[in-house]
């Protein structure tokens, strides 16, 4: 059963950073695509950014610059090294695999970036 946990969200003012992580079990990062989607307050969630298996990364217009997506196979973990964040950045963060696996959507991390 894979589970998908992540963390490092909090409370930052603008300009500020933050690094999530998502460590998984169950999920081999050799064989998937796997990427951060963020849900905002009154808004649908979407995808923020990916990596392939090879360590190609995309990155949503608005991020590029600011956000990079990172991986670590060993450790069966990638994460979301996040700088100059906006208040627009504010939202729940979660990881996946992309396209995104309905069972495997987690709690979250809530970013809040706020002065």
């Amino acid at each position: 059963q894979v589970q998908l946990v992540e963390s490092g969200g909090g409370l930052v003012p603008p300009g500020g950073s933050l690094k999530l992580a998502c460590a998984t079990s169950g999920l081999t990062l050799d064989y998937n695509v796997v990427g951060w989607f963020r849900q905002a307050p009154g808004k649908e969630r979407e995808g923020v950014s990916s990596i392939t298996k090879a360590g190609n990364t995309y990155y949503l217009d608005s991020m590029k610059g600011r956000f990079t997506i990172s991986k670590d196979n060993a450790k069966n973990t990638w994460y979301l090294q996040m700088n100059s964040l906006k208040p627009e950045d504010t939202a729940v963060y979660y990881c996946n695999t992309v396209p995104s696996t309905v069972n495997y959507w987690g709690q979250g991390t809530q970013v809040s970036v706020s002065s």
